[in-house]
C-alpha cells in the first residue's frame, strides 16, 4: 500500500510560477531578488491558506539559489522555521537571536521565517525589535500572520509588509480541474464550483475539501453527492423560494421551510442563503454588476433569468424583510415561527403594493370622481396582468371591491382611515367656502372701536406692555383689507409682530373679514413726540395741576 499524500502537500508550490492568486506579490518578489534590493525583514500577512508560507519557502530557497553557480546545492539548513504559536515566549526569542549570530557556512543568507507572529507575546516582542531593526547583513527575517492589526506598531514599521489577497472562486476551480485532470477523477462543474465557493477563497481549504470528496464519492464528484457532503443547501432550493413568493404561495413556501428543516439545517441557515439569494438577483438586474456574481455560467444565467421577472424595488423590499428576520433570529423565543412570518409576509409583497394602489371612493364624492375610479380600474387590471397566470384565480378573491353604492362603514382600521380622511376633505372644503364669504367690507370707526376693546383685554389680563404699544397711535385702512399701524421704534414693532397672529385673528373674527393684514411701520420723528426734558416734564404737570408749582416753591426744590 502506498503512503497516501494530501493535495495540500503534494501539489504544493515550489516555484512563483505555480502560485495561485497572488500574481502581484509573487512578481514583486521575484524583481526584488534579481535586482538585490530584497529587504531584511518582511511582513506576509492575509487570509489563511492563501499562500503565505509557500511563498516565504519560495523566496528563502531562491535568495541562495541565485547567488550560486551550482543550482543542485541543498541550502535547506540555512532555512529555520520558528511556529510562534508554540514558541511565543522571550526564551524562545532569545535562542533564535543567538542563532541569528551565527553566519552561514554556505550560500549567502540564513533565512529566519516565522509564522503567526502574531501570537508573541509583548515581552517576545520587545526582545526581538533590537535585531529586527539592526540584523546583521546575512540575516533575513519573513514573519507570517493571518492577523495583522495584534502585531505592535513597532515590529511593523520594521517590516515591508506584503498583504495577500483572497484567491478569487474561478482561480480555485480552474486549479482544482487541473488537479481532478491529473489524477484521472470525474467531476461535474457544478461539484467543482461548489468546492471552490465552500472554501472562501483559502485554495488549501479547497484541497482538503477535495480530497474529502474524493473518498466520499469514490473518484466520481457529482453535484448531488456534492451538496450531500459539504452540508450546504441547493442553488435550487433559492430559486424555488423565489418563485414562491412570486406566485405569492404562502402555502408552498412553508412546506419548503419544512423540507429543510428535515434535511438537518436550521431555520436561520435557510433565510441567510435566501438573503444572499436576493442580493445575487440584485446585481443580476443590471449587466455592469454581472462580474460580482461569481458563480459558474450555468447558475449565472439562471439568476439573469430570475431577476428581470421583478423590477428593482420588490426586490429590495425582500432583501429588507430577510435581513430584519435573520437580524432577530437569535433573540426570538419562537425563531421558527419568526422565519416563517417572515416567509409569509415575503409572499404577500405583491398583494400589499396592489392594494397601496388602489383608492377607496365614498359613496357621496362618487358623483364628482368618475374620471378617478377609471384610471384605478386601468391600475387593477395592469397589476393583473404582471401576476402569473396560475395565480390569477387568487388574485381576484383578493383585490378589493369599489362599490359605489355603498357608504363605508364598520371599525376596522382602513374604514376608519378612510372616514378621517373624508372629514378633513369636509372641513377643507368648509374653511375654502368660508373664506370666500367672509370678506366683508368694514369702517375705521369700527376697527378703531375693536382694537380699543382688545387692547383692554389686554390690560385685564395683566399684559400691559403689548396693550401701551397699540394705544401710541390709530390704526388706518388702506385697500379695504390692510390695517396700517405706525410705532415709534423697532423694539416696539419686535413685540408687536411677536403678537400678530392673536390681534389679527380676533379682528378677522369680529369683522368677518379673512383678507385682514396687519402692516405695522415705524417712524422715528414720532419718537420725538414721547421725549420730553425734565423741565418740559414739570410744565406738563404744572398745566395739569396749578397746586405743584406752590408746592415747589414752599419747600425751596429744584429741578
Amino acid at each position: 500500500m502506498n503512503d497516501f499524500v494530501v493535495s495540500a502537500l503534494k501539489y504544493r508550490p515550489i516555484t512563483f510560477e505555480n502560485v495561485i492568486g497572488q500574481n502581484s506579490i509573487t512578481k514583486t518578489l521575484e524583481n526584488a531578488i534579481k535586482q538585490n534590493q530584497l529587504p531584511q525583514a518582511l511582513l506576509f500577512c492575509g487570509p489563511r491558506g492563501v499562500g503565505k508560507t509557500t511563498c516565504a519557502r519560495i523566496l528563502a530557497k531562491n535568495i541562495n539559489t541565485n547567488e550560486t553557480e551550482n543550482k543542485s546545492d541543498d541550502f535547506s539548513y540555512n532555512i529555520f522555521e520558528l511556529d510562534a504559536a508554540s514558541n511565543n515566549g522571550v526564551d524562545d526569542i532569545r535562542n533564535l537571536i543567538d542563532q541569528v549570530r551565527i553566519p552561514p557556512q554556505t550560500g549567502k543568507y540564513k533565512v529566519y521565517i516565522i509564522d503567526e507572529v502574531h501570537m508573541l507575546s509583548g515581552q517576545a516582542f520587545n526582545a526581538f525589535l533590537k535585531t529586527l531593526e539592526e540584523p546583521p547583513s546575512y540575516a533575513i527575517f519573513i514573519l507570517a500572520t493571518t492577523e495583522k492589526h495584534k502585531v505592535i506598531p513597532t515590529i511593523l514599521s520594521r517590516c515591508q509588509i506584503y498583504d495577500f489577497k483572497k484567491i478569487s472562486t474561478n482561480d480555485i476551480q480552474e486549479y482544482l480541474e487541473k488537479i481532478a485532470k491529473s489524477e484521472k477523477i470525474k467531476y461535474e462543474d457544478e461539484a467543482i464550483f461548489l468546492i471552490a465557493k465552500k472554501s472562501d477563497g483559502a485554495l488549501r481549504d479547497a484541497l482538503s475539501i477535495f480530497d474529502r470528496l474524493v473518498n466520499y464519492t469514490e473518484g466520481n464528484i457529482t453535484k448531488k453527492l456534492a451538496y450531500e457532503n459539504l452540508n450546504v443547501l441547493d442553488f435550487e432550493i433559492y430559486f424555488k423560494a423565489y418563485e414562491h413568493i412570486i406566485n405569492n404561495d404562502i402555502t408552498n413556501m412553508l412546506l419548503l421551510l419544512n423540507l429543510v428543516i428535515e434535511k438537518g439545517f436550521d431555520a436561520q441557515h435557510f433565510i441567510d442563503g435566501f438573503s444572499s439569494h436576493l442580493r445575487d438577483l440584485m446585481v443580476s438586474k443590471n449587466s455592469q454588476t454581472h462580474v460580482l456574481l461569481e458563480q459558474n455560467s450555468s447558475i449565472s444565467k439562471k439568476y439573469i433569468e430570475q431577476s428581470k421577472i421583478k423590477d428593482l424595488d420588490f426586490i429590495l423590499k425582500a432583501i429588507d424583510l430577510s435581513e430584519d428576520c435573520s437580524f432577530r433570529y437569535k433573540t426570538s423565543k419562537n425563531q421558527r415561527l419568526l422565519v416563517e412570518i417572515c416567509l409569509m409576509k415575503l409572499c404577500s409583497i405583491s398583494q400589499i403594493e396592489l392594494k397601496k394602489k388602489i383608492t377607496i371612493i365614498p359613496s357621496n364624492s362618487i358623483k364628482n370622481n368618475k374620471d378617478l375610479i377609471k384610471k384605478e380600474t386601468k391600475i387593477i387590471k395592469k397589476e393583473k396582468k404582471t401576476l402569473p397566470a396560475s395565480n390569477n384565480k387568487e388574485e381576484k378573491s383578493d383585490i378589493p371591491k369599489v362599490n359605489i353604492d355603498k357608504v363605508i362603514s364598520g371599525l376596522s382600521i382602513s374604514s376608519l382611515r378612510i372616514k378621517k380622511n373624508i372629514k378633513k376633505n369636509k372641513e377643507k372644503e368648509q374653511e375654502l367656502k368660508n373664506s370666500k364669504d367672509q370678506s366683508k367690507k368694514f369702517s375705521e370707526e369700527d376697527l378703531r372701536k375693536l382694537w380699543v376693546k382688545y387692547y383692554s383685554n389686554l390690560l385685564d389680563n395683566g399684559e400691559k406692555n403689548l396693550a401701551s404699544i397699540l394705544q401710541i397711535d390709530q390704526p388706518i385702512i388702506k385697500n379695504n383689507h390692510e390695517i396700517h399701524f405706525t410705532l415709534s421704534n423697532n423694539i416696539n414693532k419686535i413685540e408687536l409682530e411677536k403678537n400678530k397672529n392673536k390681534l389679527l385673528g380676533f379682528l378677522k373674527e369680529k369683522l368677518k373679514n379673512n383678507l385682514i393684514e396687519l402692516i405695522v411701520h415705524v417712524n422715528k420723528e414720532k419718537e420725538k413726540q414721547f421725549i420730553y426734558s425734565t423741565t418740559e416734564k414739570f410744565e406738563k404737570l404744572k398745566a395739569i395741576n396749578p397746586s405743584i408749582e406752590k408746592m415747589r416753591k414752599e419747600f425751596k426744590l429744584g429741578l
